[in-house]
């Protein structure tokens, strides 16, 4: 009796232990931020999405495909030509997510790595297209306007797809050697031009006080003459007698003169 009652203990745990991992491989989790697409051996990809949580499916007839519907990262760069004929190199960045309603179609249509499908392909035809209509100066000087309208049309195009673009981006505009050596030479072009303007500008400042001072010495020269004229011998006589005391203050702090010599003409025995 007891070996028999053992064995069917023995028998129903093998059953539960059975029944537990089919019942366990009949489930499958959905991450937050992911969504499931189920696809059925019998009537293909279901058109409904299964959200976040543990679900149940058949095994063997049907198989879940998680997609994560997080916005993610992605800089696509594209080589193109301005209005100009200029190469242009330029990188944009995509912040992109599926629409969940959306998923069964990109799954059918796309499969599961849909951006490497369709960001570059997309990115690369809205670029060329909006670039050819700015020549290499407007790229840089209206960069936001590149932005937007790049942005208008990407968003569209890619909503063609159920895809969401977050936000979009330039990240790198260059030019090719040839006009970057351009640019550099029309900049030193530029600066030498404007240090020649310099010079002009100051040489004819220096012309303009040269002739103010010229004319405040003829004036001065003027006023002397008048001065001399009206003051007469007395004037002369004043000038004589100050020149003196200088001469004689100055003989007076020398120590190589300790008296004037007797006979020793000054200005002030010069003869009238």
């Amino acid at each position: 009796m007891a070996s028999q009652f053992f064995n069917r203990i023995s028998q129903l745990g093998i059953g539960v232990a059975l029944t537990a991992g089919v019942v366990n491989s009949a489930l499958y989790n959905v991450e937050g931020g992911h969504r499931a697409v189920i696809f059925d051996r019998f009537s293909g990809v279901r058109n409904e999405v299964v959200g976040e949580g543990t679900h149940f499916f058949v095994p063997w007839v049907q198989r879940p495909i998680i997609y994560d519907i997080r916005s993610r990262p992605r800089n696509v760069p594209v080589i193109t030509g301005s209005k100009d004929l200029q190469n242009v190199n330029i990188t944009l960045r995509v912040l992109f997510r599926p629409v969940p309603t959306a998923l069964p179609n990109i799954y059918s249509t796309l499969g599961i790595d849909y951006d490497e499908r369709v960001l570059p392909s997309i990115t690369n035809e809205i670029l060329k297209a909006v670039v050819a209509q700015f020549d290499a100066g407007e790229l840089i000087t209206q960069r936001e306007v590149v932005s937007q309208k790049v942005s208008e049309a990407l968003t569209e195009r890619a909503g063609q797809f159920g895809l969401i673009l977050d936000d979009i981006s330039i990240t790198h505009l260059t030019f090719g050697k040839e006009f970057t050596q351009a640019v550099e030479l029309k900049q030193v072009a530029q600066q030498e031009a404007e240090r020649a303007r310099f010079l002009v500008e100051k040489a004819e400042q220096q012309k303009k006080a040269a002739v103010i001072s010229a004319e405040g010495d003829s004036q001065a020269a003027s006023l002397l003459a008048k001065a001399f004229g009206d003051a007469g011998e007395g004037l002369v006589e004043l000038r004589r007698i100050e020149a003196g005391e200088d001469i004689a203050y100055q003989l007076s702090k020398s120590r190589n003169v300790v008296y004037l010599p007797n006979g020793q003409q000054t200005l002030l025995s010069l003869p009238q």
